[in-house]
């Protein structure tokens, strides 16, 4: 049977010793009995409390649900903000497993080490030992992972743009330009009006540098490391190459001509499929099963043009011809089950049993796509979405899409289990499927890895929250133009000099050792 698709898709700021006196003040409050407490990012409109989907998935889980959606925008800023304080959720995703805030939180004890316990379920125990060490800190695994593929970048284009231009799609980052530009400057919506631009970025959470950012995949496409990357026996962190400063002056370049949306330092990433959408901007840098989500969204603006309105390529080479290709971590973030309230092994195991139905193949199968007779059947092994013009349908549809698909850990990816993938309502849908699964194989065999990956740096834990944003910050205000590059370098000296020498040098030890 076929496998479920993923969807998509850490902020840091230091925790205070306020923690453990909050994490004491709750030593009143009773264990969380029939309910547990969730916080979980939000890529759309909230889920419904109340509503068919969360009733089914408390259903299944045997508890009771009380969720606290956060945007996706603001998460990383939402969970530096939870971890310092005294009412940790019990049920948290991490999106950075590595930030200071929580490897603080963690070391203070705020959450579960479940290295050792995982092993005993049989959907959250690890399927892949070189996931589950990148999903560690420093070898110990605080929560369990959300599965996805080791590669999943991907250029996402308005084909019917391409089309009306006679372009084919980019396989450079010039011919990326290129195309860009056209689809800026040449009317490729017809309607006579210079109103469309090329690329589409959102704002993303500090730090940029990680490997879901479309200007990460930029760096690397450029030849920058993904993260961090060994030159000449030396570890270097991305934005101190020639490599990073070529990318960026490409990226500046294509802001200054207005190929990009103007709002790109503040457009939500909930919002970030409008524009295509919409026919204001033509290009996506992200995952390729946001091609999953636009055909879904095309087709229902759409219904009778949308398969000639989406295209999709891998990685792209930079223009000597050279390819690097961004690759993914295996995993995107982690459930870390707080200690406020779930004190006992007994507790833990019960909590545990809930996240294992969750799991399994009927929750992959629930939390993806919904509930089955209700908003899809099966068909020929696959889902297909039934009653959608019921506006409690939508809702439900709205609910899995946005929202519940986030607390999956198996059910983002389908690994090891059988579940039900949405059924390609198209030959251009059932087209894009293949070449997905060809593209993450070819663009495998150029992956860049980050080295520091299974590693914590006791500099970073410490200084994240100073040093992580300089850089980021000066990268936009580059971009933006209210800084010189000379100035830019200024500010990643700054960063060596604020401690990320520390860090550098810390990482370097800890990946020649191999850790031990």
């Amino acid at each position: 049977m076929n496998t479920i698709p993923h969807r998509l898709l850490a902020g840091a700021v230091a925790i205070t010793a306020a923690f453990v006196t909050a994490a004491c003040s709750a030593g009143d409050e009773p264990g969380p009995g029939n309910e547990l407490t969730v916080m979980a990012p939000l890529f759309g409109t909230a889920p419904d409390p109340g509503g068919e989907m969360q009733q089914a998935v408390e259903k299944l889980a045997g508890k009771k649900l009380k969720i606290t959606w956060v945007p996706n925008a603001e998460y990383g800023d939402k969970t530096n903000v939870t971890l310092a304080s005294d009412r940790i959720p019990d049920l948290m995703v991490i999106q950075d497993q590595k930030s200071p805030s929580f490897v603080k939180a963690a070391e203070a004890g705020a959450f579960w080490d479940l290295t050792d316990k995982l092993d005993k379920y049989p959907n959250l125990k690890p399927r892949n030992e070189q996931t589950r060490l990148n999903s560690s800190t420093n070898g110990r695994n605080f929560g369990v992972y959300r599965v996805r593929p080791l590669l999943r970048s991907a250029v996402l284009l308005r084909k019917d743009w391409l089309d009306r231009l006679g372009l084919d799609l980019p396989k450079t980052t010039d011919d990326l330009y290129e195309v860009a530009r056209a689809f800026t400057e040449k009317d490729p919506d017809g309607n006579g009006k210079k109103d469309t631009y090329g690329l589409i970025i959102p704002k993303w959470p500090t730090p940029v540098f990680n490997a879901s950012s479309p200007y990460n995949a930029v760096d690397v496409w450029f030849g920058a490391p993904n993260g961090f990357g060994m030159r000449d026996g030396r570890l270097v962190p991305e934005f101190d190459t020639p490599e990073f400063f070529a990318a960026n002056r490409y990226l500046k370049k294509m802001i200054d001509e207005g190929l990009v949306n103007p709002d790109y330092a503040t457009l939500d990433t909930g919002k970030w499929n409008d524009p295509f959408v919409q026919g204001k901007g033509g290009i996506i840098i992200d995952v390729n099963v946001r091609a999953t989500q636009l055909y879904g969204l095309l087709r229902e603006k759409y219904p009778d043009d949308y398969t000639g309105m989406l295209a999709m390529t891998g990685n792209l080479s930079r223009p000597d011809g050279q390819k690097f290709s961004l690759p993914f971590l295996g995993y995107n973030g982690i459930i870390a089950i707080s200690k406020q309230r779930i004190r006992t092994e007994e507790q833990l195991d019960d909590t545990l049993r809930a996240l294992d139905r969750l799991a399994s193949e009927d929750g992959a199968i629930l939390l993806t796509n919904g509930i089955e007779g209700r908003n899809f059947k099966v068909e020929d092994g696959y889902a297909v979405l039934i009653n959608e013009d019921d506006p409690a349908v939508k809702t439900i549809n709205n609910d899995v899409d946005w929202g519940f698909i986030q607390l999956g850990t198996t059910a983002s990816v389908g690994v090891g289990g059988d579940a039900y993938e949405r059924k390609p309502a198209s030959e251009a849908e059932r087209d894009n499927l293949r070449l997905r699964k060809e593209l993450e194989e070819l663009d495998l065999r150029t992956a860049v890895h980050d080295p520091t990956l299974p590693y914590v740096s006791p500099t970073l834990t410490a200084k994240g929250a100073t040093l992580h944003p300089i850089v980021s910050d000066a990268r936009i205000k580059y971009l933006a133009g209210e800084i010189t590059e000379g100035q830019l370098k200024d500010e990643i000296k700054r960063w060596y000099d604020s401690g990320g020498g520390q860090v550098v040098a810390e990482f370097q030890e800890m990946v020649t050792r191999g850790g031990s």
